[in-house]
């Protein structure tokens, strides 16, 4: 006799995440990087909001790394960092 119940039995299909997969760094391209970003949570509490910064730098140097395909490029705005953007563009001195 069977004990297994299957009611309406849907099946699951996996799908990848939205933004892809993160591929390690190999090469260490970005290490300096994410260890500021470490060290930074380390001093924080693991308070990620408090370093913010350090993880925008960290995903830009992912990006910049095309050639070793680290991240896709993508708008740090849809990122969640277009807050960090418009205070980084309101520190910059207008040129006369």
């Amino acid at each position: 006799m069977s004990t297994a119940m299957n009611f309406g039995s849907k099946s699951f299909t996996p799908r990848p995440p939205d933004k892809g997969a993160f591929p390690l760094d190999h090469f260490g391209e970005c290490s300096a990087f994410k260890e500021r970003f470490m060290e930074c949570l380390r001093h924080s509490g693991y308070e990620s909001a408090a370093c913010r910064q350090s993880a925008m730098a960290y995903l830009e140097c992912r990006m910049d790394r095309r050639v070793a395909q680290l991240m896709a490029n993508e708008p740090l705005e849809k990122l969640g960092f277009k807050d960090l953007i418009n205070e980084k563009s309101e520190e910059k001195p207008e040129k006369s």
